[in-house]
């Protein structure tokens, strides 16, 4: 069984700039510095006029996890995200992306939309599967992991926001 997550965050920038924004390896270390946990890091780095590849690394400490999630996951997580991202055009992207937690029963993976909104700014959709194979609490626990996982994207968005709206000045 899989958890689905839909998340959207909209910008008053247009997606090109959210999207040039996004991809650079400056903003995403510095994202990762702020909200990526223990030992976050930009792994891998790649983009051309075509699209962007990057491989991150989250660290969840222990004590920051749910009792439900320790059971299953005990000691500190570490988590590595691949995200790949397509120009179609102008004001549109398309992405994709994978979450893996090395040695442990739970993988994501799911889609991103980038795009000019009709009446201005842009809006980030994203669809995830979370899943977590453990018998009988694996549907709580994803759960717990969507909602963690719904969290992370929110502060990323913030993150973004303040980000751009820092360079506009």
């Amino acid at each position: 069984m899989s958890r689905q997550i839909d998340y959207r965050s909209t910008y008053p920038h247009t997606a090109d700039e959210v999207y040039a924004t996004m991809v650079d390896p400056d903003y995403l270390r510095a994202r990762l510095e702020r909200i990526g946990g223990p030992r976050a890091s930009l792994l891998e780095h790649s983009a051309d006029v075509g699209g962007a590849r990057y491989r991150l690394r989250h660290g969840l400490d222990a004590k920051d996890l749910p009792s439900v999630v320790r059971t299953v996951l005990p000691g500190d997580i570490t988590i590595e995200r691949n995200e790949r991202w397509t120009r179609q055009d102008s004001g549109r992207y398309l992405g994709e992306f994978d979450v893996a937690i090395p040695g442990a029963p739970g993988s994501a993976d799911g889609a991103m939309r980038l795009r000019d909104l009709p009446d201005g700014g842009s809006e980030l959709s994203v669809r995830a599967d979370v899943r977590i194979a453990v018998p009988l609490i694996g549907g709580k626990i994803e759960g717990v992991v969507g909602e963690q996982v719904q969290g992370l994207l929110a502060a990323e968005a913030a993150f973004t926001h303040e980000w751009l709206a820092e360079k506009a000045r």
